[in-house]
């Protein structure tokens, strides 16, 4: 009787040939990083904060009504009527009383197209809830058992903000007594209604309070001071109908334009309102477009042109370095450019150096930039800043797994690392200079780098599409996210098989797309990519490209313990390459799937062979796994001493390596192949240590098995 294992796997796990009498102690949380950090992600309050008073006293009474219950609020209204400094601010008079954390997301559900997935959101919250990376599992109703696991006794503020539906918010409420969850949406969201929320809608502000708001934005004297500036801050207040995204940019105008009285300032936004000839421009038609064109008028004209073709996307946030390729201009005059933006509120800084719109203002950009640049000017920009994405995106790629094979000529033209302290020589702005701050700006810029795919798709730019998805294979398959993954591979196969002049490309998409159903355990949807992959390769000649897909085939066989028909096609792919790295790592595949077999002998001397390969080199790393793989199937054939002298190797080079994740595997093994109690105690404490310092949740079921030997001596 055989069986095997493969993957990433939660919980507690057996695997032996022979079983007499098993106890299994399952977790009953998954495992945090030792010393992780109570989450305090909420974003700072807006200082001028203003009025309210009637919002937030009964948000405060429904707190009183009952303190056993989770609490869910959403707060409604229109855009720019101010929901999210009203949750921001709430939240901030609140937070002492949640010793289990703040959590925080921008769902971004301006529109179905941009809303975060829950899937995505809960990754971010485990994360921060102090699972590690590693384990953060890809089923989206695992990452749902974990949250409420995690979160069964723990007192949390979550702020939700800019919901598009009930579906997006359901997952993501913590349900422990006491919790209360913060909701804001334009849409009402009834649906949440059964599951206990309480409706705020909204009002615009009063006038006194909308005047006063405005006064202490522009820090001009606020109104019933006798300074004769109240009938002109009354009139400003009126014709921003009491919406506080209007009140702020023309607060912010008055602040940065001194000698802008009030009266100017009302007059200018009446003719922005006005009627219009076809000869003039189109006139805002709500107070808050109405006053982001009398702000429109006082920019430069690289002010005024950054603000327009910076709106053409739904960017998740512009920086400096981007800026200055969608401009084409330096990056310390993009800079400047953003903070003049920031200084009128025509963009928020929402994080150092990053800039982002309020929707609304977006979709008056964009209407601008469209009227104004016109269509061919707005895709040479968008193509400038889609170049820069990839550029930088496909450095980061080669810093993170800088063995793989590339396929794409912007890898070609990457600049070439010279070797001193991790730099590349003339690399693009904004490039990390090693593997752990690459990774790190992977995950920083992963919502751009998905805008960025569907962008190039939008405008047409297939090359773009699918080098841009080959830049993002290392992200994607080392942290997940496999919703986004999927996404965007769909459009990268559809674009390069629009790519005659890059034939190999087609086999690249499908195989990439193949193991993101592969990474959610949709197997037969793999097998049908990887066979498309290796049909696609096969019609242009790219044995190398049909050599990883069919290697893909056989691991998705290995998998599913079908283990003859995964050395089939190992061989099968052996047979179509000469590169010396794929043939080493496919020796050490069919090693793997002969010991499924029990083909133990056979096994072995493949085994023997890929360490041989790998260390010729060399590829210490994966001579470690292979070298873990020989003590595997010395266990499985029964000779312990092998197992242990081949483990003992795996484990001094994989120290080396400082690879925690397999040494804590092979720690385990180890215990497996122990020639004593003691020793296999010894062993055993070693894998629950490493597995906890991990955030590991196998770490539970060792230390029960650990205290199960103590109960028996």
């Amino acid at each position: 009787m055989h069986n095997d294992l493969s993957g990433t796997v939660h919980g507690p796990v057996v695997q032996a040939q022979h079983i007499g009498t098993l106890t299994l102690h399952e977790a009953v949380v998954p495992a945090l990083v030792p010393g992780a950090p109570v989450p305090r992600l909420l974003p700072p309050p807006t200082r001028h904060f203003t009025d309210r008073h009637a919002e937030l006293e009964r948000l405060t009474a429904l707190l009183e009504e009952d303190d056993e219950t989770p609490r869910l609020v959403v707060l409604s209204g229109p855009g720019g009527i101010g929901k999210s400094a009203t949750a921001l601010h709430f939240a901030a008079r609140l937070s002492s009383r949640y010793d289990g954390g703040q959590l925080h997301a921008d769902l971004r559900g301006d529109s179905a197209s941009t809303a975060q997935s829950p899937s995505t959101v809960l990754a971010r919250f485990l994360r921060a809830l102090g699972v590690a990376a590693p384990y953060v599992p890809a089923d989206e109703q695992e990452q749902i058992d974990w949250f409420r696991s995690l979160t069964a006794d723990r007192r949390l503020l979550v702020v939700l903000d800019n919901a598009h539906s009930v579906a997006q918010v359901l997952p993501l409420l913590p349900a422990a007594p006491g919790s209360l969850t913060l909701v804001t949406s334009r849409r009402r969201l009834s649906g949440l209604v059964r599951a206990g929320a309480h409706h705020v809608e909204l009002p615009p502000l009063g006038p006194a309070d909308a005047t006063l708001l405005l006064s202490r934005l522009a820090g001009r004297p606020p109104a019933g001071t006798g300074t004769g500036t109240d009938a002109g801050a009354s009139a400003v207040a009126r014709r921003c109908g009491g919406l506080p995204l209007a009140l702020c940019m023309a607060g912010e105008r008055l602040a940065v334009r001194t000698h802008l009285t009030w009266d100017q300032l009302e007059r200018d936004m009446a003719a922005a309102a006005a009627p219009h000839d076809a000869t003039s421009p189109e006139p805002g038609s709500d107070p808050v477009t109405a006053t982001a064109d009398a702000s429109y008028r006082d920019l430069g004209p690289d002010e005024a042109r950054l603000y327009r073709l910076g709106a053409l996307r739904p960017w998740a946030g512009l920086t400096a370095p981007a800026a200055a390729a969608l401009l084409d201009v330096p990056e310390a005059r993009a800079a400047d450019l953003l903070e003049g933006l920031a200084g009128l509120h025509l963009v928020e800084e929402y994080a150092p150096g990053r800039y982002r719109y309020h929707d609304l203002l977006r979709a008056d950009a964009e209407r601008r930039a469209l009227r104004e640049d016109g269509a061919g000017e707005a895709a040479r920009a968008v193509g400038r800043l889609l170049r820069h994405h990839l550029r930088t995106a496909a450095a980061a790629d080669a810093r993170v797994m800088p063995g793989r094979w590339h396929l794409g000529p912007v890898y070609h033209r990457l600049p070439v690392d010279d070797g001193s302290v991790g730099s590349i020589i003339d690399a693009p702005s904004g490039t990390p200079t090693d593997g752990a701050s690459a990774a790190a700006w992977q995950l920083m810029e992963r919502e751009n780098l998905v805008e960025a795919v569907r962008t190039a798709d939008h405008f047409g730019f297939d090359e773009l599409t699918w080098q841009l998805c080959e830049a993002l294979w290392s992200l994607f398959l080392r942290q997940g996210f496999h919703h986004d993954w999927i996404a965007t591979h769909r459009l990268g196969v559809q674009a390069a098989a629009r790519c005659l002049d890059v034939p190999e490309a087609e086999g690249r998409m499908h195989t990439q797309l193949g193991f993101a159903h592969l990474g959610l355990g949709s197997f037969e949807e793999a097998e049908r990519c990887f066979e498309a992959a290796a049909e696609a390769d096969r019609r242009c000649g790219h044995r190398r490209g049909e050599a990883t897909a069919v290697e893909s085939q056989g691991l998705v066989r290995l998998r599913q313990g079908r283990y003859a028909e995964a050395a089939e096609c190992f061989e099968r792919a052996r047979a179509l390459t000469d590169d010396p790295r794929a043939g080493a790592l496919l020796e050490h595949h069919l090693g793997r799937a002969l010991s499924g077999q029990g083909r133990h002998a056979e096994a072995a001397d493949r085994l023997r062979h890929a360490r041989d390969l790998m260390r010729a080199l060399p590829d210490p790393y994966n001579e470690a796994r292979v070298l873990t793989s020989l003590g595997e199937a010395a266990l499985a054939a029964g000779d312990l001493g092998a197992a242990s002298g081949h483990l003992a190797e795996a484990a001094e080079r994989m120290a080396r390596e400082a690879a925690p994740v397999q040494l804590a595997a092979i720690a385990e093994l180890r215990a497996l192949a122990a020639g004593s109690e003691e020793e296999r105690r010894r062993f055993l404490t070693e894998a629950a240590e490493r597995h906890e310092a991990l955030g590991s949740p196998t770490a539970a079921s060792l230390r029960a098995e650990l205290a199960a030997m103590s109960r028996r001596s």
